[in-house]
């Protein structure tokens, strides 16, 4: 009686284990799987054109006031077909050489071509329009570059 217990709960142990690693693998996959799907799925930077955009605000802008304007500038990904990325964020360099500019933008478009189109686009000028109409917008500064190797 005693071995058939011994045998009962060696098997229970094997099953058990069997069923860690097998548990194990398919996390194992399922993890390498959607590694490769984001590999596939990420953007040909190649040719990616990055345009930056700085931004001076006047001092009485509030922050509801700059947050309406970075949404409208972010709403431009989902509008004008070839940007690739939007970022932003606010200057915190201890240098002191931002020049009262304070309010960073980073769009990435898929190539030259894709950025050319979205300059003249009716939704890039309608968004001009919110940044000019609002009275608080006091200068800018943009740099375009294509990622360099």
């Amino acid at each position: 009686m005693r071995f058939l217990s011994i045998l009962i709960l060696g098997g229970v142990l094997l099953t058990g284990l069997l069923f860690f690693q097998m548990k194990k693998s398919e996390t194992e996959a399922a993890t390498l799987a959607k590694e490769v799907e984001m590999e596939m799925s990420a953007p040909d930077m190649s040719e990616a054109v990055r345009h930056v955009v700085v931004f001076k605000y006047k001092p009485e802008a509030t922050e509801a006031q700059i947050q309406e304007i970075t949404d409208a500038f972010k709403a431009l990904e989902d509008q004008i077909p070839g940007i690739i990325g939007f970022e932003h964020g606010v200057n915190n360099s201890p240098e002191g050489l931002n020049q009262d500019f304070t309010h960073v933008y980073l769009m990435t478009f898929e190539n030259e071509e894709a950025r050319d189109t979205y300059l003249p686009h009716p939704k890039h000028a309608a968004f001009g329009e919110i940044l000019m109409g609002s009275g608080i917008f006091d200068g800018a500064f943009v740099v375009d570059y294509t990622i360099a190797d």
